[in-house]
């Protein structure tokens, strides 16, 4: 949606990857706060926009396919947890959304970094399609994935990211509700533009 409306676009999911391949790749011990604090302060994150797409790099190096793989996606969520962690992700978030003109992709999004946002939208979808979604997108990307295991980690992580106590993951009192497990990536755009197209008018009115 970032490209539809010439907004930068940022997915909050993504930083919290790219920390827990920090993590792995420093054999960082999550469980120690002080190691964590440490690690914290030369993770330096960014994104870029390419012919690819909108890419993170991780103190300067683009790692927007290796975060994909699934030894991340098996640890990100006790990495997104640790308050520590959150509280310097929101940070630079937050800084990232100063600049405007900003679609900004997280689960704590409406809730914490942007209670204020002007458009909230709360996407959902059925758990299988999820997962096939998912495993299709890891088996174009030439990774020997098994289902049941792509399926169970989208489940635990939704759990892990519902029940924390630090920013967990819900639906913001005022997130318009788009359920798009019947619907293909233009049909969810067209309806994501169409709430845009209708806030931005809102705000017009109100403006005159």
């Amino acid at each position: 949606m970032g490209n539809a409306l010439g907004y930068a676009y940022i997915s909050t999911g993504d930083m919290y990857r790219a920390v827990t391949l920090y993590f792995i790749e420093n054999q960082v011990d999550i469980n120690n706060k002080a190691a964590v604090l440490e690690a914290l302060k030369h993770i330096h994150l960014h994104f870029v926009a390419d012919e690819n797409g909108n890419r993170i790099h991780l103190n300067g190096r683009d790692v927007s396919e290796e975060i994909r793989k699934m030894h991340v996606a098996d640890l990100v969520s006790p990495v997104a947890v640790i308050s520590e962690v959150r509280r310097e992700m929101v940070r630079q978030q937050q800084l990232m959304g100063e600049q405007k003109a900003v679609v900004m992709d997280g689960r704590d999004i409406g809730t914490v970094v942007f209670p204020q946002a002007e458009l909230k939208i709360f996407l959902t979808a059925d758990v299988d399609v999820r997962a096939h979604r998912r495993y299709d997108e890891l088996t174009a990307k030439g990774q020997h994935v098994d289902f049941a295991e792509v399926k169970h980690n989208l489940a635990e992580r939704d759990r892990i990211d519902s029940t924390r106590e630090d920013s967990p993951l819900r639906q913001a009192a005022d997130a318009i509700v788009i359920d798009n497990t019947d619907l293909d990536h233009e049909q969810q755009l067209e309806l994501a533009l169409d709430l845009v197209r209708e806030r931005a008018e809102q705000s017009a009115l109100h403006q005159s």
